[in-house]
């Protein structure tokens, strides 16, 4: 078999199966369970015992360091960022028709207009650091440059520029905010996501981009989600529906919009609305190609997640796992790979299934690990700690509750 192959069964990339191949024998009990389980190593071949036949307390994982620093103790970018911010809000809310002399009133001296060549090259250089965001294994790692642009564009902003342009800018900016959103959202940093999302509504407002606007909404809707709001959240996303009808009807949007209406019914504990949003989610196949934007990337790939994570927060273990396992079979990245693990790992507990939730959980804390995954990947971890406790008699959940608690509290 190709190292292709076994890395992506085993939720890692080719370059990583290498490493691990060519270097020093793996000591981390938690992953040398989940690959034996993956490549179904007989029990014979092992020198370890699988967690059915354990007896004895499984020794601690090796930790392993985020690829990048916390934003929190970045405290350069973070200063920068939250100045770029502040000052993108104060623009933002002047009138476009504003006879304000923004030249007199800002110190930056950016050149003047922006030709169309250079507004294209913005557009380009957007689409590759979203690329770049969905390619590393530490989305932190994307931080800095999409700080540096964000104040160019903002820089930009500060000057007067004829009402196409400024259009044109606000839509580059209402981009770009909701990848930064993303970014912080990703290191457990919800308030400052959460303002970054707040500026990428306004600018794509401004901007008289609904679809933009729609996923803007949406995304800082999805915090309320993870924080467990749910009644926060659905007003948010009334909206962001609202506008997505309003939007293009080739793009994802509505779709999307749907998907997380869906888990925040769930989370209300409304099945029936929960399954009218996750049929409507479902239109996405019926779409000619998927979606070319940095800001919008559902497609009909994601649907199995969405169902399995619904499934789950209803307690219909029954229902959420074939999904879930539906969703381990396509190619994921770490970071997604984690989050549908934790999800097992829930089914596993909702059915007082020590086992299971001992392997995925402890599968979806490696992939946090790796990524630095605190605000995704460890949310889900963070709720599946209480379902452990009617299983803490067990050695190994207990563990893996040690796990995540460290996992949480070294993030915070």
């Amino acid at each position: 078999m190709s190292q292709g192959t076994v890395a992506a069964w085993v939720g890692l990339n080719q370059t990583q199966l290498s490493r691990i191949e060519n270097g020093p024998p793996t000591q981390d009990l938690a992953k040398l369970i989940q690959w034996a389980r993956v490549l179904r190593v007989p029990a014979r071949l092992l020198w370890f015992k699988l967690p059915a036949d354990a007896a004895a307390e499984p020794a601690p994982a090796a930790t392993i360091q985020p690829a990048a620093p916390s934003p929190v103790g970045d405290a350069v970018n973070r200063r920068e960022l939250l100045r770029v911010m502040s000052l993108a809000g104060s623009l933002l809310a002047l009138p476009s028709s504003s006879d304000l002399d923004i030249d007199r009133l800002t110190a930056a001296d950016r050149g003047g207009s922006v030709g169309t060549a250079t507004l294209d090259e913005y557009g380009r250089l957007n689409g590759r650091l979203w690329h770049e965001f969905a390619r590393s294994p530490s989305k932190l790692q994307a931080l800095p440059m999409v700080r540096r642009q964000l104040d160019v564009l903002t820089g930009h902003l500060q000057r007067s520029q004829p009402a196409s342009t400024h259009q044109r800018l606000c839509t580059l900016a209402g981009d770009l905010f909701q990848l930064c959103g993303e970014i912080l959202f990703d290191a457990d940093c919800y308030s400052e996501a959460a303002q970054c999302y707040a500026l990428a509504a306004s600018a794509s407002k401004e901007a008289d981009a609904p679809d933009l606007w729609a996923c803007a909404m949406t995304r800082h809707a999805f915090i309320g989600v993870y924080e467990r709001r749910f009644d926060q959240a659905a007003p948010l996303l009334d909206g962001a529906a609202d506008l997505a009808r309003r939007g293009d009807t080739a793009l994802p949007t509505r779709h999307w919009v749907a998907a997380v209406q869906a888990q925040t019914f769930a989370g209300l504990g409304d099945a029936v609305q929960c399954q009218r949003a996750l049929e409507t989610a479902a239109l996405v196949t019926e779409l000619d190609s998927p979606a070319a934007t940095g800001w919008l990337r559902f497609t009909d790939s994601r649907l199995d997640e969405e169902r399995g994570s619904c499934f789950v927060e209803l307690g219909r273990p029954e229902l959420a796992e074939p999904s879930l396992n539906e969703a381990l079979r396509q190619r994921l990245s770490v970071r997604r790979r984690g989050g549908v693990l934790a999800d097992l790992a829930a089914v596993g507990a909702q059915r007082n299934d020590a086992e299971q939730t001992v392997l995925y959980g402890g599968a979806a804390v490696d992939a946090a690990r790796q990524t630095g995954s605190t605000g995704y990947v460890g949310r889900k971890l963070s709720l599946l700690q209480p379902q452990l406790k009617p299983m803490l008699a067990d050695r190994h959940v207990r563990h893996l509750d040690r796990q995540i608690t460290n996992l949480t509290t070294t993030a915070n």
